[in-house]
């Protein structure tokens, strides 16, 4: 094991326990859009990654947790039920997709929700209860609205040369390699039960987190309460880890650090070891493709920005005609 234990690759934290409280309800229903089922397992599965990263970034829960939780809910329920809509509506034109271009969009969903772990990835489906051909059903599915939608508005105005390259350099930060991402920080760990302090709780550790990060806003140096708190191996160093690759972070973890702008204090974090505090020191992202290897997927971009007000008109009016049913 390697001395970046701290950070490396926590378990989803509590998954199972807010996706199973109570008896476990095999095949529940999450909506039903003109008599087809759109499953718990589903949803649960898409929701997975985000409630990983908002337990992280919330320890204590709260309004604000509910919240974000809820809203990302509801907008995964709202994007599967538009997807069947979609599907009804093209069901008969025969669309396929090519079995290569759903194992790249499978890994590259791999690559960027759990840093390429593929057997994270597979916990996570059987936590959802979901097969591997099942989730590529899923897939192949989202691809085929994709391109059901890119024909449907076909008819958009051609993108202008300064339009794609604007697109482009808008875009180019999320479309790069993640894994070749690294960061340095500083940090400070408290863990959630301490050896040297047997009146330590998990609650009383959190508070002493959130005292420090209060101390920290008030304008004391982080690495002096690095040394002085910290419990892990970089607390003589001022809590300094630098050019640590992303894949060795938590994909929850590494989601809040790479979104955070340099210098600004994050936490306190959880994970099942304890509380930890970051500030970024610098990042060095992976490479962005050339613009000349991703051009059709920027220009279809550039045609779904012209025409979203187009589809949102035909999807609204899809939804008013279609029989949805949305359990609680």
């Amino acid at each position: 094991m390697t001395r970046h234990l701290a950070l490396l690759l926590a378990p989803l934290i509590a998954i199972s326990t807010a996706f199973s409280q109570g008896p476990i309800e095999v095949n529940g229903i999450a909506a039903k859009v003109n008599g087809s089922v759109i499953t718990k397992n589903e949803v649960s599965f898409m929701l997975a990654p985000i409630y990983a990263q908002l337990a992280t970034q919330y320890p204590r829960r709260g309004p604000e947790f509910d919240k974000q939780f809820n809203e990302a809910r509801l907008k995964i329920v709202q994007e599967l039920i538009d997807r069947q809509i979609i599907l009804d509506e093209f069901k008969q034109l025969g669309a396929s997709i090519r079995p290569n271009l759903i194992d790249e969009e499978i890994k590259r969903q791999m690559r960027e929700l759990y840093n390429g772990d593929e057997s994270l990835f597979r916990r996570e489906l059987e936590k959802s209860r979901l097969t591997m051909d099942g989730y590529r059903e899923m897939t192949r599915e989202k691809m085929v609205v994709q391109a059901m939608r890119a024909q449907q508005f076909s008819d958009a105005p051609p993108p202008l040369p300064n339009e794609i390259e604007n697109e482009y350099n808008e875009v180019k930060a999320t479309m790069r390699d993640v894994s070749k991402d690294k960061v340095s920080f500083r940090k400070i760990f408290i863990p959630a039960l301490d050896p040297e302090n047997p009146l330590a709780t998990p609650e009383t550790q959190l508070a002493l987190t959130e005292n420090l990060a209060g101390q920290i806003n008030a304008g004391m140096q982080f690495e002096e309460l690095a040394k002085a708190h910290s419990k892990d191996a970089f607390a003589a160093e001022g809590g300094l880890q630098e050019n640590l690759p992303r894949t060795d972070l938590s994909p929850e973890f590494a989601a809040i650090i790479f979104d955070t702008p340099e210098g600004k204090l994050i936490g306190p974090l959880q994970d099942p070891r304890g509380f930890t505090l970051i500030k970024t020191v610098s990042k060095n992202l992976g490479p962005a493709p050339p613009l000349a290897k991703v051009r059709p997927m920027i220009e279809e971009r550039v045609r779904r920005k012209k025409t979203s007000q187009q589809y949102d008109h035909w999807i609204e009016t899809r939804r008013k005609r279609a029989m949805i049913d949305i359990k609680e």
